[in-house]
């Protein structure tokens, strides 16, 4: 068949615009390398919802940051994903340097953003007392929140999916050709997918698939941001998020909690030439701890950290999103240098893109279009009358298989069997949380391999961390039959 609109990159920015386009009677396929959504730069990043005062005014980053944000209430209430408006600061400890917090909130009347107030030394250690003692002032900025990346990309793919969209993992893209009527050919390690439009989504890739079709060549550099995660009982040591002073290279290292009761920290901004490159270094983590120790005190990484992790960025040249058709490429739109705050500026960005999409190929839209999707049931969220019933009519709900998150074998069912449904472990740790806590999946990864291969008779030797080759068997040590 020959589609519509193909998108290449299943992370947050593709499945926005999946979601956005799927309003329309229109044959979107989203293609994707790895084994699901949700598998680079979405899954490894600051889960901050900005509120929009550090962009340049003018921008393409400011408008999707602020309208993003605007946006995000009723996005997370559709689509089911955690979300909280925590606000958060910005931390001066330099008198001399008090001057940079009045620019940012200048900044930030430009963009639009509401509700902003510059604090006193005072002010800002009564709203925040675990900040630094060397703290002069403070710019606080209310509609800044927190949300769950995996959710919010899990949620765009599947409502995306569930008005009629079409998802093809472990497809790489490899070149990119159009005929002489128009149609572009997709050459993939899966076969040939034609379509109308291509949008192209691919993150760190993004610039590789324009310099393909385009004499007007862009340039991305991956930054790597190195994080700390920590451990529960730290979840309320800040209750904003806590931001230096930003720098050329980005918004500095911060402390914040998340909305799933943890306490992170980072990321470092350090420019890499491998773009597969996700491994932290100790000169990453070493830098975060000067950087978050400096604006909150008394901090205990340390001995409560129970996670480490690095994800990349999209960093474009020019340090903007670049958002639209092609100039002398027509029928290729681009969504590329998506870097912070890229996540904030998701919804926005599938509204723009499906807009000018939409527009350009005379779009009817569905009568039939429904915005609303159910994550995986958590229990954790009914009363103990109303969990007490759903054991009762699915005992899988009360065999708990993961301790530290409590997370029960009815959830992990739900989220291999529901449309674009889990195929690896932490396809499974990211629609319920299995393996997020204290022990990191040290107990409940067996258990987890074993509903796996039952339910999707994946054979042991098969399963996978993260797709690919990240196997958790590499062979039996007795052989013989599955026992």
């Amino acid at each position: 068949m020959i589609y519509d609109v193909i998108i290449i990159g299943a992370g947050v920015t593709g499945c926005a615009i999946a979601r956005e386009l799927s309003r329309y009677q229109a044959e979107v396929c989203v293609l994707e390398r790895d084994e699901d959504v949700c598998c680079g730069t979405s899954k490894a990043n600051s889960a901050i919802v900005h509120a929009g005062y550090d962009c340049m005014p003018g921008s393409v980053m400011a408008k999707m940051n602020v309208r993003g944000n605007e946006m995000m209430d009723q996005i997370a209430k559709d689509l089911d994903v955690p979300f909280k408006r925590n606000g958060s600061l910005v931390v001066c400890i330099d008198k001399d340097s008090l001057g940079g917090l009045r620019e940012l909130y200048d900044r930030g009347i430009a963009n639009g953003v509401k509700g902003m107030r510059l604090l006193s030394r005072e002010e800002a250690l009564a709203m925040e007392p675990n900040i630094s003692d060397q703290t002069e002032g403070a710019l606080y900025a209310p509609t800044a929140g927190i949300i769950c990346p995996f959710r919010l990309t899990i949620g765009f793919a599947e409502n995306a999916n569930k008005n009629g969209v079409d998802f093809r993992f472990n497809t790489d893209v490899e070149e990119l050709k159009k005929d002489a009527e128009g149609i572009w050919h997709i050459r993939t390690n899966n076969g040939e997918y034609k379509t109308r439009a291509i949008v192209n989504a691919a993150g760190v890739y993004a610039d590789t698939f324009h310099n393909m079709v385009s004499e007007n060549k862009i340039h991305i550099t991956p930054r790597r941001g190195d994080y700390f995660i920590m451990d529960k009982d730290m979840g309320n040591f800040v209750t904003r998020t806590i931001f230096p002073q930003p720098t050329a290279h980005g918004k500095g290292i911060l402390v914040a909690p998340t909305v799933h009761g943890n306490l992170l920290a980072g990321p470092t901004a350090i420019d890499i030439d491998d773009r597969e490159s996700t491994a932290t270094t100790q000169q990453g983590l070493d830098a975060i701890l000067d950087g978050a120790e400096s604006h909150v005190k008394n901090l205990p990484i340390r001995r409560k950290v129970i996670r480490v992790f690095a994800g990349l960025r999209a960093h474009e040249d020019h340090h903007d999103f670049i958002l639209g058709e092609c100039d002398d490429c027509p029928d290729f739109f681009d969504a590329a240098g998506i870097e912070s705050p890229g996540l904030s500026a998701s919804p926005a960005i599938g509204e723009y893109m499906s807009g000018l999409i939409s527009s350009r190929y005379h779009f009817a839209k569905k009568d039939s279009w429904d915005p609303v999707s159910k994550g995986v049931l958590d229990p954790k969220q009914l009363t103990m009358e109303e969990r007490n019933e759903l054991i009762r009519r699915n005992p899988a709900y009360g065999n708990i298989v993961c301790r530290c998150e409590s997370v029960s074998e009815g959830e992990i069912l739900d989220a291999i069997h529901r449309p674009l449904g889990a195929r690896s472990l932490d396809g499974i740790k990211r629609r319920t949380r299995a393996g997020m806590g204290r022990c990191q999946a040290g107990f409940c990864t067996p258990k987890q391999m074993d509903i796996l291969h039952r339910e999707l008779g994946i054979p042991y030797e098969k399963i996978t961390k993260m797709g690919g080759e990240s196997y958790i068997v590499r062979e039996r040590s007795k052989g013989g039959e599955d026992r």
